[in-house]
């Protein structure tokens, strides 16, 4: 992705703005999905085919993932080496997700489609912040 294309996305021709924009996305929208597994577990675990338990217990991991990676969105100019662990840390969600759907989840139709979308858009995040931490870098910004 060009530095361009990332720019327009992020709304700003800044890199370190850029980096710290979709980081903060990221931790946006990782809070929205821990707080509807902590306060709704029950019938999102219906309609998913999850226990609630196991969604409770991924709502407290994301809330705390969330607060993390929003912490370092706020930070002048987030330190490299914790935006990598980030990015690995995405990467690795989305590959433990599609594997849990083949290998033990047993989930709904609708259950199947969320753990998909999930897996793809946290991929998306990952690879917009390491092509922005790559900008960032290469404007020594």
């Amino acid at each position: 992705m060009s530095t361009n294309q990332l720019a327009a996305l992020a709304r700003t021709l800044e890199p370190r703005l850029t980096l710290r924009r979709f980081l903060a996305l990221d931790a946006a929208v990782t809070g929205a999905n821990a707080l509807a597994y902590l306060a709704l577990s029950g019938p999102l675990g219906r309609l998913l085919g999850a226990g609630s338990g196991l969604l409770l217990g991924l709502g407290a991991f994301l809330a705390g993932y969330a607060a993390a990676v929003g912490l370092l969105a706020a930070r002048r100019r987030p330190p490299a080496l914790a935006v990598r662990a980030v990015v690995e840390a995405n990467l690795a969600w989305s590959a433990l997700s599609v594997a849990a759907l083949a290998l033990w989840l047993s989930p709904t139709t609708a259950g199947a489609v969320w753990t998909v979308l999930q897996a793809l858009v946290v991929t998306a995040f990952a690879l917009l912040q390491y092509a922005a931490l790559k900008g960032r870098q290469g404007t020594s910004a």
